[in-house]
């Protein structure tokens, strides 16, 4: 590989010839060969979009030049709308806890792009950085990337998904199943019941969504090193928010205590806990229909889900629950995530916290999970899942539970020694009400109808 000098407060490197970046990027690519996993895209170009609306910010309060900051903001278009540039970000996610190589990466390659367009010399420190430091700045991409994630990408999701089970739901509103709750039968519900208490659930937490986006949208940038604001302009904050809400079109703004902002990560971990509630909230709908789905012989076979792939490479004719497969296996990374993100917030010590770009990673990569997982199980799981008419109503009708039904008439004792008789030898229970009680069989059948045991009463 043809290589380059570049040099920096520690002397000089070797730098691939053709990279954008310089010599600090290429100390971190040295330093932290770990995981060879950078930082998500939508990490990096939420710092390229910070470093867009500084410039913009410091030419508003005359820190650098009209010329200085129109040739930085170029290059960030330039970078925006050129995903191969992408691969000049290489930093490992595992490498100093304050992502400073991380930024210094981002300054080098802006740097190196506004010095073509402006034709003399960008610093990557003193014009591309002005006003910042890592310490503020990087927390600040963690609550404008998560933001934009969120906003256009999880929320609509999570509501497509909540769409679709309301009117698969509403779809199946005529089907009555057994109810269960111990895994063992238990009083009848109906689709739509069901169907409808998934969709409350995602409505909960799209409300919990929405109040924490409130929060990360409260901003560290202008606190630089400690929260002191040192090198900053006074009014850079305010007028850095308001330019960053122009770019993004989401509402930002200073954070109420900077100390705050860039010494803990409270409001990341709060925005992961929802998100581990999202990903609980998709593990108990994906199993869900995953029992429902069970069989189609042995198992409970109320439904049948989308036929997508072969089950087995040894087992013709085999198929499985693949998306909601997918989605519990989804689930899981989510909870590991929060847990990863949980020991990152515990890691702010005195001014900074020191494990941002883990915390970044797991927090935009749960994010990414949730949303994609959701288009699946909407499209390709609820919207397409057909019901099993005949094995519903074949073991709706043998539930010995629904003798619960008549429990304000002839007593829980009797009940129960009618559900035990009728399970024991395998009979109706309306059969065996009818020789063991006064009721006619037509009191009976109005009494044990499951379709109006959904409605609740007495």
């Amino acid at each position: 590989m043809k290589t380059r000098i570049e040099k920096d407060s520690m002397g000089e490197l070797n730098v691939p010839e053709g990279a954008l970046y310089g010599a600090q990027t290429q100390r971190a690519i040295n330093n932290f060969p770990i995981s060879g996993e950078p930082l998500p895209e939508a990490f990096i170009r939420a710092l390229i979009t910070l470093k867009a609306a500084a410039a913009r910010a410091n030419q508003s309060l005359e820190c650098i030049t009209p010329e200085m900051s129109i040739a930085i903001q170029a290059a960030c278009d330039e970078l925006l709308n050129d995903p191969a540039l992408m691969s000049h970000f290489p930093v490992d996610v595992f490498q100093t806890g304050s992502g400073t190589s991380t930024n210094m990466n981002a300054n080098e390659v802006i740097a190196t792009l506004a010095t073509r367009h402006l034709g003399e010399k960008v610093s990557p420190n003193d014009h591309v950085n002005y006003g910042q430091s890592s310490n503020d700045i990087i927390p600040t991409a963690i609550h404008v990337s998560a933001s934009i994630e969120l906003l256009g990408h999880l929320i609509p999701a999570i509501t497509h998904l909540k769409k679709a089970i309301e009117e698969k739901g509403d779809a199946l509103a005529g089907y009555t199943k057994t109810g269960r709750t111990h895994l063992m039968d238990a009083m009848p519900v109906r689709f739509d019941q069901t169907f409808h208490g998934w969709a409350a659930q995602l409505q909960d937490n799209l409300d919990n969504l929405r109040y924490i986006e409130g929060k990360i949208t409260q901003l560290a940038q202008g606190g630089t090193a400690v929260g002191t604001g040192i090198n900053a302009h006074p009014e850079f904050a305010a007028v850095f928010a308001k330019e960053l809400s122009d770019l993004t079109h989401i509402t930002f703004e200073p954070g109420k205590n900077f100390f705050a902002l860039i010494g803990s990560q409270d409001t990341a971990v709060a925005l992961s806990g929802q998100l581990k509630a999202v990903a609980v909230s998709y593990m108990k709908i994906a199993n869900d229909l995953r029992w429902m789905n069970s069989g189609p012989l042995a198992g409970l076979g109320e439904i049948t889900l989308q036929a997508l792939q072969p089950g087995s490479s040894i087992m013709p004719g085999k198929v499985n629950p693949v998306i909601p497969e997918a989605t519990a296996m989804v689930a899981a990374q989510v909870i590991g995530n929060d847990a990863a993100i949980t020991i990152g917030g515990q890691a702010g010590n005195f001014e900074l916290n020191v494990m941002l770009p883990m915390i970044a990673k797991n927090l935009l990569n749960s994010i990414k999970l949730l949303a994609n997982s959701a288009y699946l199980l909407a499209d390709n799981a609820i919207s397409t899942l057909t019901v099993n008419e005949d094995k519903l109503n074949d073991a709706l009708h043998r539930n010995p539970i629904l003798v619960t039904a008549l429990n304000p008439i002839i007593g829980y004792l009797k009940a129960a020694d009618i559900a035990k008789k009728a399970y024991k030898e395998g009979r109706p229970v309306v059969d065996v009400a009818e020789e063991e009680t006064d009721l006619s069989r037509e009191e009976l059948l109005a009494l044990l109808d499951p379709a109006k045991l959904t409605q609740g009463g007495i």
